[in-house]
């Protein structure tokens, strides 16, 4: 059997280890991304490395997160990045240009390349036949200094395609079919590789969609050929000169195999409020709306934009329902306007946004209480829209935009129209220059710092004994948004992490912070369920908590980039041996590990005791040598920061 492109693309990069799944290899990155609402983070990381140029082919940082302005601290934020980017060599997208996903496939995303990113929906650059991951801030800070990422190597999930996509069916329903079959833990530990004749008519755009939101699934990255519809994409971007093909070999062989009939699939949709709830559109057609909302990085292509408002033309919105528009990156914007396809929603009530990411990572446009908003962004946890009792759907702009003129949820099969079918063209407009790049090399920059940015805090070793109370038990599927809310009222601090550490758990235990600051920030241990820390990949999940004293959390599993984030700053993460020991244990529970050097470094095995119940019970840390290394020294920074010691030294 030969190779498929998942392996062809991590053995032109394995530089540490072999290529056996789930044996810890280490990869080396071409290219970084970093966003707003971990970029500021990361520079200071990378500053603190004392590194003085990115190592990388290309590292971008996009402002696209934290672009509402009711104060200095985002603003702030935006000329401390710009002036990092010139300092450090990164190009800077400005506020406005877009999304950090699709601005980086139109203008640097090469088919066989690498790319590492702050933002856990970076494997939507898979669709170029990329090898993309999202990672912490300090892997990616790392990555930027020349390190090579490590992670433990994935089995590859083959997804054959075959047929044609029906009318109202689109890429979005695809993936949701994804979620349906598998669940938000299908893909944990699994690279999801597509084939097969079904491609042909899924555009590099399309397949954005679907890579997008395999992370939903808890994938590691997905991938897709680098084909004719990849050659066409970078052409009509101006690059055709970096598209290079890669396929599968034949016969290639995959880990697991999945097959979807495109011909057979109907429009679907997830329930609140998880991806993984999906049913479809006819099952749930009928209930009242009060928000549709098209964009995102979920649904950022000219398609997405261009079928709603060719469906909306000559129709006016219903009079209850917001029509939110967020064009995905300014390209797209200029081109709708061009094409006549943004005066189309604006007549018809449509509320238009500025390229960003706007509400869906709960920066503005926030549903009301408990009325249902159907949206065509990546995931719809609890609270994330704004609205604490918030009632998100995910759809495809289809059923988005035909839900909108009626006001209620619908099919979109059911309206008395023609599908309004939309050919990508082959010219479009380009517009770079709101994409600035960095200062000539040796000439001196100065980082300009507002008084939000704050010094990273400095972390202690991890103790040889951990003995604390568990401070907060939580259940399963446990997402980065509720251990570290988003929205207008948390991201501006993310600079600023004695003060962001307030709202650490506040959506699931509005006392925690007061406990925790009560507890004199003294060592203490999280319990959580299954799939604990699903979602993003913001490292101030680990981080925050950190700062207030958290040096363990037992789970019976882990999301993949959030168990690394506890380990790059110093925290243990342990799971249950025997899972029924969950039940066993209480909030207030007094735990303790005793000789932890000795025991990370002797075995698997780690056994707690629950002094306060006087039972021990038995947890696995599933760790490599680096990484027990590295929580034992108090993180990954540490360890940087002794090997630049070193060098300077030597």
């Amino acid at each position: 059997m030969k190779r498929n492109v998942a392996q062809q693309l991590i053995e032109a990069h394995l530089v540490d280890g072999n290529m056996t799944p789930g044996e810890e290899i280490g990869l080396r990155i071409d290219q970084t991304l970093t966003q707003d609402a971990t970029g500021t983070m990361v520079m200071l990381e990378f500053e603190a490395m004392q590194v003085p140029w990115a190592k990388t082919e290309v590292s971008a940082q996009y402002i696209d997160h934290n672009l509402l302005q009711t104060d200095f601290k985002n603003a702030d934020d935006h000329l401390f990045l710009l002036s990092a980017c010139k300092k450090f060599g990164v190009w800077y997208s400005r506020p406005g240009n877009g999304v950090s996903h699709p601005v980086h496939m139109e203008r640097f995303g090469k088919p066989g390349r690498t790319l590492l990113g702050s933002d856990s929906h970076t494997p939507a650059a898979g669709s170029l036949g990329m090898l993309a991951m999202g990672a912490g801030g300090l892997e990616v800070a790392l990555a930027m200094a020349g390190e090579a990422v490590y992670l433990r190597m994935p089995s590859v999930m083959g997804v054959r395609l075959t047929g044609r996509l029906p009318d109202w069916v689109s890429a979005k329903d695809v993936i949701l079919e994804m979620l349906r079959r598998h669940g938000v833990q299908g893909g944990v530990g699994k690279i999801i590789e597509y084939y097969g004749p079904g491609l042909e008519c899924l555009s590099a755009m399309d397949r954005h969609v679907i890579a997008n939101m395999g992370t939903e699934m808890g994938a590691t990255t997905t991938v897709f050929p680098s084909d004719g519809s990849v050659r066409q994409f970078l052409k009509a971007q101006g690059r055709e000169v970096d598209w290079v093909p890669i396929t599968a070999g034949d016969p290639a062989a995959y880990d697991e195999a999945d097959e979807i009939d495109l011909s057979k699939l109907e429009p679907l949709i997830a329930l609140p409020s998880s991806p993984g709830n999906v049913v479809p559109v006819r099952e749930v057609a009928g209930r009242e709306i009060y928000q549709t909302y098209i964009g995102s990085s979920a649904n950022p292509g000219l398609r997405d934009f261009a079928v709603p408002a060719l469906m909306v033309d000559g129709a006016q919105v219903h009079e209850r329902v917001s029509f939110d528009v967020n064009p995905t990156s300014r390209q797209i914007l200029e081109n709708l306007a061009e094409m006549g396809l943004l005066q189309k929603l604006i007549a018809s009530g449509a509320r238009i946004h500025q390229a960003g990411c706007n509400g869906c990572i709960g920066m503005g446009q926030a549903p009301a209480t408990g009325k249902i908003s159907l949206r065509t962004v990546p995931r719809n946890f609890p609270g994330r829209s704004g609205t604490k009792e918030d009632q998100v759907y995910l759809c495809s702009p289809e059923t988005a935009a035909a839900s909108a003129m009626t006001g209620v949820i619908t099919d979109p099969r059911t309206l008395n129209m023609t599908y309004p079918r939309f050919l990508e063209p082959e010219k479009i407009r380009i517009n770079t220059r709101m994409l600035l790049p960095p200062a000539d090399p040796g000439i001196p920059v100065e980082l300009e710092k507002g008084p939000n940015i704050k010094p990273l805090p400095i972390f202690e070793p991890l103790p040889d004994r951990i003995s604390g109370p568990v401070l907060l038990k939580v259940g399963d599927g446990i997402s980065t948004d509720e251990i570290m809310p988003a929205g207008s009222r948390v991201l501006p601090y993310r600079s600023n992490i004695p003060e962001i550490s307030r709202f650490v758990f506040a959506p699931v235990d509005e006392s925690f912070h007061e406990r925790a600051i009560a507890h004199q920030r003294q060592a203490f241990y999280l319990v959580g369920g299954n799939n604990y820390g699903q979602g993003s990949s913001r490292e101030h999940a680990a981080l925050a908590p950190r700062y207030l004293g958290l040096q363990a959390v037992v789970a019976k599993s882990f999301a993949r980039i959030h168990r690394q984030n506890l380990v790059n700053f110093g925290i243990l993460p342990l799971t249950f041996v025997d899972p029924d020991d969950y039940g066993r244990i209480h909030q207030g529970d007094v735990l303790a590990i005793e000789h932890t050097t000795e025991a990370l470094r002797k075995g698997n095995t780690i056994n707690v005791r629950n002094a306060t119940r006087n039972i021990v019970f038995a947890t696995e840390h599933g760790l490599s040598a680096r990484q027990v290394a590295a929580v034992l020294e108090g993180g990954l920074i540490n360890m940087a920061r002794r090997r630049q010691a070193s060098r300077s030294e030597t």
